[in-house]
C-alpha cells in the first residue's frame, strides 16, 4: 500500500511544479534570447549592388557638389536641406568635409550661403578643356569657320573672367594670339557680356561688382549703370556684342551654347577686323552660329 502511495505521488506533481516552466521550455527561452540578430541581406541582383554601391559616404558627397552646381546659385543650408535628402548632421560633416577641402566655400552675409569653390571650378575646367569630346568640338568649329570665313572661339565663364576653350583661326594674316587657356575680361567682350547676362540677377550683380571695369578702346563701357543696361538687352536678344571694346578695330559677335538640360556652359563667337568685316557682316552669321550652337551641346 505504501508503494503505490508513493508510485502515485511520483506520478502528480504538486499545484507548485505545475507553475515552473519545465527545464526544456526554459533553455528553449534562453536559446531563442541568445540567438544573433540576421544578418542585413546580400544583394542578389545588380540593382541591389548598384544601390548599395551609390550609398557609400564619398559618393554621397559627390551627390551633393552635383546638386549644389545643378542650383546655379549660392544656397543656404535651409535650401540644401530641403532639396537634398540626407539628416541635418550628415550635411554639416558634409558640407564642413568639402569647404576644408576647397571644393565649396560659403559667401559672407547673413544667409552663409553654400557655393561652388575655386578648387572644384578648377576641376570643372580641366575636365571640358581635356576631354574626349575636344577633338569633336575641334571638328564643330573647323566646320563652321570653313562655311563662314571668319575666326571662332568657344570660350566659357570662369570666376572673373572669359576663359578660352577652343579656337579656330580663319586663313588671314591678321590674327589675335588667343589660345585655348587664354583669358580676356567679361565686361568688354562679346562672350563675357553674354555670359554674364545669363546670369541669375542676384549672381550677375555680384559678380559686376567684383569687375575692375578697366577700359582698353574707347568704346569699352566702364560705368556699372550702363553696363548693367546693356546686359539687360544681352539677356533679352540671347546674344553678346563687342563693338570695338575689347581691341580696337576688332567686332565680335556671341550665341550661347547650352548643354542637353538647357543650362548655359559655354559661348561660340566669331570675331573679325571691321577694317575687312563689318559688325553688321558678323550679325549676319547669328543663324549660322546658332546652328552650331545646338551642335556643340552634346560634347558638353
Amino acid at each position: 500500500m505504501k508503494s503505490a502511495t508513493v508510485a502515485a505521488s511520483r506520478k502528480a506533481p504538486s499545484e507548485a511544479s505545475k507553475n515552473k516552466p519545465a527545464k526544456a521550455t526554459r533553455a528553449a527561452a534562453s536559446l531563442r534570447l541568445e540567438e544573433p540578430a540576421a544578418e542585413a541581406p546580400v544583394p542578389n541582383t545588380a540593382a541591389d549592388a548598384a544601390a548599395a554601391d551609390r550609398d557609400t559616404p564619398t559618393l554621397r558627397a559627390f551627390a551633393l557638389l552635383e546638386f549644389l552646381v545643378a542650383a546655379d546659385r549660392p544656397l543656404s543650408l535651409a535650401e540644401i536641406m530641403q532639396g537634398f535628402e540626407a539628416p541635418k548632421a550628415s550635411l554639416h560633416r558634409m558640407l564642413g568635409a568639402l569647404e576644408a577641402g576647397g571644393l565649396v566655400i560659403r559667401e559672407p552675409g547673413a544667409r552663409n550661403a553654400y557655393a561652388v569653390g575655386p578648387r572644384l571650378s578648377r576641376l570643372g575646367v580641366a575636365i571640358v578643356t581635356h576631354s574626349g569630346t575636344r577633338q569633336l568640338r575641334h571638328a564643330i568649329l573647323a566646320r563652321l569657320v570653313a562655311d563662314i570665313g571668319e575666326t571662332v572661339n568657344l570660350t566659357m565663364l570662369h570666376e572673373t573672367s572669359v576663359l578660352y576653350l577652343d579656337r579656330m583661326e580663319a586663313p588671314w594674316p591678321l590674327r589675335l594670339d588667343l589660345k585655348p587657356g587664354s583669358r580676356v575680361p567679361l565686361h568688354c567682350s562679346a562672350s563675357g557680356k553674354l555670359l554674364l547676362s545669363l546670369l541669375p540677377r542676384e549672381q550677375r550683380a555680384a559678380l559686376v561688382r567684383q569687375l575692375p571695369l578697366e577700359r582698353f578702346t574707347p568704346n569699352t563701357v566702364t560705368n556699372v549703370e550702363l553696363l548693367e543696361a546693356e546686359l539687360d538687352r544681352s539677356a533679352h536678344k540671347q546674344l553678346g556684342v563687342d563693338n570695338e571694346e575689347f581691341v580696337a578695330g576688332i567686332s565680335c559677335v556671341a550665341v550661347p551654347v547650352r548643354d542637353e538640360r538647357g543650362q548655359v556652359v559655354a559661348a561660340l563667337a566669331v570675331h573679325a577686323p571691321t577694317a575687312r568685316s563689318p559688325l553688321s557682316r558678323s550679325l549676319e552669321f547669328v543663324p549660322r552660329l546658332q546652328e552650331t550652337a545646338r551642335e556643340l551641346a552634346t560634347t558638353f
